[in-house]
C-alpha cells in the first residue's frame, strides 16, 4: 500500500512541472561593507515607489539584493515588514530574467531596493514597479558591457 501511494505521489509531482523560485540566503545583500560600497559608488534611479541603487561588481555572489523601508514614514515595524515582504515576493518571482542575463554575460551585480512611498502599497503596484526596475537594470547592464 505504501509503495502504491509513493508511486501515485511521484506521478503527481512529475506532472506538475512549474518552476520554483527562491530567495536564498546567499542572494541576500547583508554585508555591511558591500552595502556601504553600493551606496558610495553605485548608480541609482527611481521608478516610483521603488528606488534602486546598483553596483555592477560583487565579489561574494554574482547577484545579491537588499531591501529597505524607511522608519521615518512607517513607525510601526509591522508596516515596514509587510512592505518588505511584498517587495521580496515580487522580486523573488521576477528576478530570474535578470539572473539569466547576468550569468549569460558573466557579470556580477549588487542591488539595493528602497521603498520611498508614504503609504502601504497594493501588491500589484509593487509587482509592476519591481518588473520595471529589473527591466531597466537589464537595459543598463547591456549598455555598460
Amino acid at each position: 500500500m505504501q509503495g502504491l501511494f509513493y508511486c501515485e505521489f511521484t506521478n503527481l509531482v512529475k506532472l506538475n512541472n512549474t518552476p520554483r523560485y527562491f530567495f536564498k540566503r546567499e542572494s541576500k545583500l547583508k554585508s555591511r561593507k558591500i552595502i556601504q560600497q553600493v551606496f558610495a559608488e553605485g548608480k541609482s534611479f527611481t521608478i516610483y515607489p521603488i528606488k534602486a541603487i546598483w553596483l555592477p561588481s560583487n565579489e561574494v555572489h554574482f547577484f545579491q539584493t537588499g531591501i529597505s523601508v524607511s522608519s521615518r514614514y512607517f513607525k510601526k515595524a509591522v508596516d515596514r515588514n509587510k512592505i518588505k515582504r511584498l517587495i521580496r515576493e515580487a522580486h523573488r518571482l521576477q528576478k530570474n530574467s535578470l539572473e539569466e542575463h547576468l550569468q549569460k554575460n558573466k557579470q556580477n551585480l549588487s542591488l539595493f531596493l528602497i521603498y520611498i512611498g508614504k503609504e502601504i502599497p497594493a501588491y500589484t503596484t509593487i509587482v509592476e514597479s519591481c518588473a520595471s526596475v529589473l527591466k531597466k537594470i537589464i537595459k543598463l547592464t547591456n549598455e555598460e558591457s
